[in-house]
């Protein structure tokens, strides 16, 4: 089977986490189709990412790429509050090494009493 840009999409579009991959100028070049549902039109393809957010985070993320740039890989970032997720900074790189582009993953916690049921559900149906 040969790995094309359609099958990489495809596998990306499967993950349950959003991903947002975003160029060295802060510009959304791939949301996966879960990305795409969660922001709706507040982040779009083309546009700088930093059109959502407030001086803050644009000071957080200048930081975690600084800190890539200088050799670290996914760096955590924050517990969110409103959801639960653990959010991470991720750096991307090129062969040689140079970042050229970062996302944020996301990951919720997991039910160890309910192990088998994916944590998006698990989230998504929990009541209180």
């Amino acid at each position: 089977m040969e790995i094309t840009k359609e099958l990489l999409f495809n596998i990306l579009d499967a993950y349950a986490y959003e991903i947002v991959f975003v160029d060295r100028h802060h510009i959304v070049q791939y949301m996966n189709k879960t990305a795409k549902k969660r922001y709706g039109n507040r982040v779009q393809i083309g546009q700088s990412l930093f059109n959502c957010h407030n001086e803050n985070s644009k000071e957080k993320i200048e930081n975690f790429l600084k800190r890539a740039d200088a050799g670290e890989n996914e760096m955590f970032q924050v517990l969110n509050g409103k959801t639960g997720e653990r959010e991470f900074f991720v750096p991307v790189r090129n062969n040689d090494g140079i970042v050229i582009g970062y996302f944020e993953r996301h990951e919720m916690p997991w039910d160890e009493k309910h192990p088998d049921i994916p944590v998006f559900e698990y989230w998504k149906n929990r009541k209180g």
